[in-house]
Formats: structure tokens, C-alpha cells, sequence
């Protein structure tokens, strides 16, 4: 009897798994082209504040004061910019932002915002120059 009612519940299960259509559960987990684009766009535009936040930032006159006593195409450094991944860009960008707050909250002076921005420039050119 109970080989009988294991071997029935067995085809049953079989049954109702081959009858039921393919994609049934599937559905929840699709992502339709329309959140494909939106997360793509969302990413795009993330990409390009962090490339803006940062150029800003070394666009400030302590900063084309710094690349130029060190002596730094802030061209070279503009490009490199670029050339960063999303992640580090978002890193760079982040600290940008906590160095001028900082700086804006009289926390830093002239010279460590001086060190900061060679620090972020050099940093980048690094990144760049490994690839």
C-alpha cells in the first residue's frame, strides 16, 4: 500500500509539473526592457553628476592653484577623469564632496585642501595609468 500511494503522488506531482505552463513562475523574476533602460539611463546620469562633481572641485581656484605649482595638465587630469570606472569615479566624487564640506566648515586649511586635491589628482592618474 504504501509503494502504491508514494508511486500515485509521484505521478501526480509529474503530471501537474508538465501541465502547468514553463514561464508561470518565471514571471516575477523577469525584467522587462522598459527597467533595463531606466536602470541604464539612472546609472548614466549618476555617472555624469560624479564626473561634473569632480571636475567642479578641481576647477576651484585652490585647485588650478595646486595642479599648477605641481605642475599638472589639468587636461590630462580632465581626461583621466573620464577614463575612471563608475565606482572609483563614485569614490572620487564622495571625497570631493567631504573635502569641500570640510574646507566650507573651516575643519581644513589652505594647505591640507591643497594636499587633499594633489592626493585625488595623483590618485586618479594612478588609476588610469595601471589600466
Amino acid at each position: 500500500d504504501l509503494k502504491l500511494a508514494v508511486r500515485t503522488a509521484l505521478v501526480c506531482l509529474l503530471a501537474a509539473t508538465f501541465a502547468l505552463p514553463q514561464n508561470m513562475f518565471a514571471d516575477s523574476h523577469v525584467v522587462t526592457s522598459a527597467d533595463l533602460q531606466k536602470e541604464a539611463v539612472t546609472a548614466s546620469q549618476t555617472r555624469q553628476q560624479n564626473i561634473l562633481d569632480v571636475q567642479q572641485f578641481l576647477s576651484t581656484p585652490a585647485a588650478q592653484k595646486a595642479l599648477s605649482n605641481a605642475k599638472v595638465n589639468p587636461e590630462q587630469v580632465k581626461t583621466a577623469i573620464s577614463q575612471l570606472n563608475d565606482a572609483e569615479l563614485a569614490q572620487m566624487a564622495s571625497r570631493a564632496h567631504k573635502a569641500q564640506a570640510d574646507f566650507a566648515a573651516g575643519t581644513l586649511s589652505d594647505r591640507d585642501l591643497v594636499l587633499i586635491i594633489l592626493g585625488l589628482v595623483a590618485l586618479i592618474l594612478i588609476i588610469v595609468a595601471v589600466r
